[in-house]
C-alpha cells in the first residue's frame, strides 16, 4: 500500500501528475476552441472604432450588439460570453496567444490597456511557469494596471478582502478603514431607500420608532432634571460651574427651539451654526 505521503487525496502521486498533465492538455483545447470562437465573433464583427463604419464600407444591416446576439443565439450560449471571446480573441491575435496558458489568464491580460503594463504582460505569459518566476515588483505593477478597470478592480478587491491576513493587514491601514467604513455606511443607507422605496410599511416603521424616540429623548430629559433638581438644594456652585450649566442650557434651549420650528414647518436639516452649537463649539 503506498505512504500517505506519496497520495495527494485519494490517489497516488503518479496517478496525480498523469491528471495534472491530462487536465493541461484539457485547458489547452478549451483555450484553442475560445480563441477559434472569438475569431469567428470577430470575422462576423471586427473591432471598429466609435462611430467607424465596416471595413468593407458596406452598410450596417445589424448593430453590433444584434449581430453578435444572433450569432450567441444560434450557438446557444450568452451575448456576454461571445464579447468576451471576441475582445480577447482582437486583444490577442494568433502570433501572440501562448500555448499552455488559459484563455482566462489571456482575457485578464487583455484588460491592461498602458503599452508599458502590456509588455510585463506579454513577458509573463512567455514564462514557463507564470507565478514562479516573477518578482514582487512585477506582480504589483500588472496588478496595478488590471485594476485600472473598475469591473477587475472590484472583483480583485472583494477576493482579497476575503482572506484574512490580507484583510486584517489592510485595516491597519488608517484611510483605508476610514474609506471601508464610509462605504459601509453609504451602502447600509442605500440599502435602507431601497427596502424603503419597495416596502412602504418600512418607512411607516422607522417613522413610529424615530417618533417614539424622539418622544422618549424629551421625556428622558425632563424626568433626569425631575429626579437631580432636589438633590441639588443646598447646594453651591463656583462661577465656573454656573457658567458651564448655563452654557448647557443654552445648547438644550437652541435644541428645543430648532425642534419646536422643524415640527411647524416639517424641515428637519440642522443648519452648519446649530450644528456647532450642539456639538459645544
Amino acid at each position: 500500500m503506498a505512504d500517505v505521503a506519496d497520495r495527494v487525496g485519494n490517489v497516488t502521486r503518479q496517478r496525480y501528475e498523469q491528471l495534472v498533465t491530462q487536465a493541461k492538455d484539457l485547458i489547452a483545447q478549451i483555450a484553442r476552441a475560445q480563441f477559434a470562437l472569438g475569431d469567428m465573433a470577430l470575422e462576423i464583427e471586427p473591432m471598429r472604432s466609435v462611430g467607424g463604419s465596416m471595413p468593407n464600407g458596406t452598410d450596417d444591416l445589424f448593430t453590433v450588439t444584434e449581430s453578435l446576439q444572433m450569432f450567441a443565439d444560434d450557438i446557444g450560449v450568452e451575448r456576454r460570453t461571445v464579447e468576451d471571446w471576441r475582445y480577447t480573441a482582437n486583444r490577442w491575435p494568433k502570433g501572440r496567444r501562448k500555448e499552455g496558458v488559459s484563455f482566462t489568464v489571456h482575457r485578464i491580460l487583455a484588460s491592461v490597456v498602458d503599452e508599458v503594463a502590456a509588455q510585463v504582460a506579454t513577458d509573463l505569459l512567455k514564462r514557463p511557469a507564470v507565478t514562479e518566476h516573477v518578482t514582487p515588483a512585477e506582480r504589483v505593477r500588472v496588478v496595478t494596471e488590471l485594476t485600472r478597470d473598475d469591473t477587475v478592480a472590484k472583483e480583485v478587491t472583494t477576493g482579497l478582502l476575503r482572506q484574512p491576513a490580507v484583510a486584517r493587514t489592510a485595516m491597519r491601514d488608517d484611510t483605508t478603514r476610514m474609506l471601508v467604513n464610509r462605504a459601509q455606511f453609504d451602502n447600509s443607507n442605500e440599502t435602507r431607500e431601497r427596502i424603503r422605496q419597495r416596502t412602504p410599511a418600512v418607512r411607516a416603521i422607522e417613522h413610529t420608532i424615530e417618533y417614539l424616540d424622539l418622544v422618549g429623548s424629551c421625556h428622558g430629559f425632563v424626568a433626569t432634571l425631575g429626579r437631580l433638581i432636589p438633590q441639588l438644594r443646598g447646594q453651591e456652585f463656583t462661577e465656573d460651574e454656573r457658567e458651564t450649566v448655563r452654557r448647557q442650557i443654552g445648547r438644550v434651549r437652541a435644541a428645543a427651539d430648532w425642534l419646536e420650528g422643524a415640527l411647524d414647518n416639517g424641515e428637519f436639516t440642522l443648519d452648519e451654526q446649530l450644528v456647532q452649537l450642539l456639538k459645544g463649539e
